[in-house]
């Protein structure tokens, strides 16, 4: 970290001239909320376009959400091993992760069995 003190010399034996930040000729425009805009789905306006296009999103969505349910779970269960030294209890993870008691032994349970397939 650099030590505050007296501004380092130039060659010429002057301290650096610091120059000022120019100034606006112009007012910023005045923040106004801007239009919602999903994935451009609110420009097509050929119907058979935008049920393929949102029928591809749903289905992209979806996947991301299955694939974040397995990490969900792969976590729980690593939290949960009675081989770690801070292991932690179905209770705590459920109120970490925001689920009920018996959804968290459930995804421990299924975080067990994703973890016995991976090599």
């Amino acid at each position: 970290m650099p030590e505050s003190g007296p501004a380092p010399e130039q060659p010429s034996g002057r301290p650096p001239h610091h120059r000022r930040p120019a100034s606006l000729f112009f007012e910023p425009p005045a923040g106004r909320p801007e239009e919602e805009h999903f994935f451009a789905l609110e420009t097509l306006t050929d119907p058979a376009r935008l049920l393929d296009r949102a029928t591809e999103l749903a289905v992209a969505f979806q996947a991301a959400a299955d694939r974040a349910v397995e990490y969900q779970a792969t976590a729980a269960a690593q939290l949960a091993d009675p081989h770690r030294f801070d292991s932690l209890p179905a209770a705590a993870i459920a109120d970490r992760a925001g689920w009920t008691e018996d959804y968290a032994v459930r995804m421990i349970e299924y975080g067990r069995e994703l973890q016995r397939r991976r090599p």
